[in-house]
């Protein structure tokens, strides 16, 4: 009898992942087909994002993907990013207030923002792999240890032909065992804002080895299709992708 519930159960989560999947494909054709242009900027969370001149991006009309706790920016500028993406457990229930308000489209891990009671949200499913890159994050993405990994496969997932990355210094103050949570005692120095995780909060040391060998791997899927990625951070340690201004990348045909 136990095994037959169990049997049930399994069939009716593959049901209701694969209702997910439709879902998720119908909202990525959509908001793909409202693009307006084939260029995107990932806006990465660094200090170096401190840097950008955020009024010459809202002029230039390109479109941007943001992480995290980009909205601790919103209050410097009138800039607004076109998506924003989140799938660390940790940071979405930190931010779940503003995650559920926002009209921004908001990509977000879908465990997590079922647990939390996250019901605007775009839900989107991890893969319990490593070493990929996907193609359509409909049928789920790779984490690839951080968050700008997730994002370039929703980039190309949305249909961009051009990227750049802004604000990924691949840089930490704070050193540790990979992935460990540990709570900050001090303002946030490896971010763009020192309340993004401020004394109290808990949070995850960066994986930088593993970020930087899946980084290694967009570059070849991307370059494969054709796609260019640029490095468009002011500074910083991530020298995998080609450096370029952001002025230049947005000013280019």
């Amino acid at each position: 009898m136990l095994r037959k519930y169990a049997n049930i159960t399994q069939k009716l989560a593959r049901y209701y992942l694969s209702f997910d999947r439709v879902r998720l494909q119908s909202s990525i054709n959509q908001l793909s087909r409202r693009k307006r242009s084939d260029k995107v900027v990932v806006l990465c969370n660094g200090p170096s994002l401190n840097q950008v001149d955020f009024d010459m991006l809202h002029q230039s009309g390109v479109e941007t993907i943001g992480l995290n706790k980009i909205n601790l920016l919103f209050p410097r500028t009138i800039f607004r990013p076109t998506y924003i993406l989140s799938i660390n457990r940790l940071v979405i229930e930190q931010n779940k207030a503003f995650f559920q308000e926002t009209p921004i489209p908001v990509f977000l891990e879908r465990n997590a923002a079922r647990t939390l009671g996250i019901t605007r949200a775009i839900p989107i499913q991890s893969i319990p792999t490593r070493g990929e890159f996907s193609p359509n994050i409909a049928n789920g993405y790779i984490q690839g240890f951080t968050v700008t990994y997730a994002a370039l496969q929703l980039a190309y997932s949305l249909g961009y032909k051009k990227m750049a990355l802004v604000g990924c210094d691949h840089y930490f103050v704070d050193k540790g065992r990979p992935n460990q949570t540990v709570i900050a005692h001090t303002a946030d120095q490896n971010h763009f804002s020192p309340d993004y995780f401020g004394p109290g909060i808990s949070w995850q040391l960066p994986d930088l080895l593993g970020s930087e060998f899946h980084y290694q791997l967009a570059r070849e899927f991307l370059l494969d299709k054709g796609i260019p990625l640029w490095n468009c951070t002011d500074g910083g340690h991530l020298e995998v992708f080609p450096r370029k201004k952001l002025t230049d990348f947005l000013n280019e045909s």
